[in-house]
C-alpha cells in the first residue's frame, strides 16, 4: 500500500491544522494506521494510532490531537487543535497489518508495514 500525507503547514502556537493521509493499493480497511512525528535531531515518535476502533495517543498530545479515519475515501486524519512550539516535526502516516494494544507495539516504528513520506508541520510562538 501506498501511503501520502498532506496538510502539513506553518501556523501559529494555539492554532490548528489537519492532517490527512491517503492510501492507494491495499485494502485500507485491513490497516491499523498511526501518526508519527520527527522533530531535527531527535528520532521519530509515535503521536497516535487507530488500532481496531480503538485510538491511542502520546500523553503530550492527549486533548488536543484526534485521529479519524473514513474507510470510504482511504483516507486517515490527524486534527491538530492547540498547536505548540514544541508540535513542530516532519509528520509520517503508517499502516501495519497487525492488531496490538501493546503500548510497546503500537509506540515502535518497526511494528509497522508502510510509511508515508511527511508532512512538515511548523508551529511559530
Amino acid at each position: 500500500v501506498q501511503l501520502q500525507a498532506s496538510g502539513g503547514g506553518l501556523v501559529q502556537a494555539g492554532g490548528s491544522l489537519r492532517l490527512s493521509c491517503s492510501a492507494s493499493g491495499g485494502t485500507f480497511s485491513r490497516y491499523e494506521m498511526g501518526w508519527f512525528r520527527q522533530a531535527p535531531g531527535k528520532e521519530r515518535e509515535f503521536v497516535g494510532r487507530w488500532t481496531a476502533g480503538r485510538l491511542f495517543y502520546r500523553d503530550s498530545v492527549k486533548g488536543r490531537f484526534t485521529i479519524s479515519r473514513d474507510n470510504a475515501k482511504n483516507t486517515v486524519y490527524l486534527q491538530m487543535n492547540s498547536l505548540k512550539p514544541e508540535d513542530t516535526a516532519v509528520y509520517f502516516c503508517a499502516a501495519a497489518l497487525r492488531t496490538s494494544d501493546s503500548r510497546s507495539y503500537y509506540y515502535s516504528t518497526s511494528s509497522y508495514d508502510y510509511w508515508g513520506q511527511g508532512t512538515q508541520v511548523t508551529v511559530s510562538s
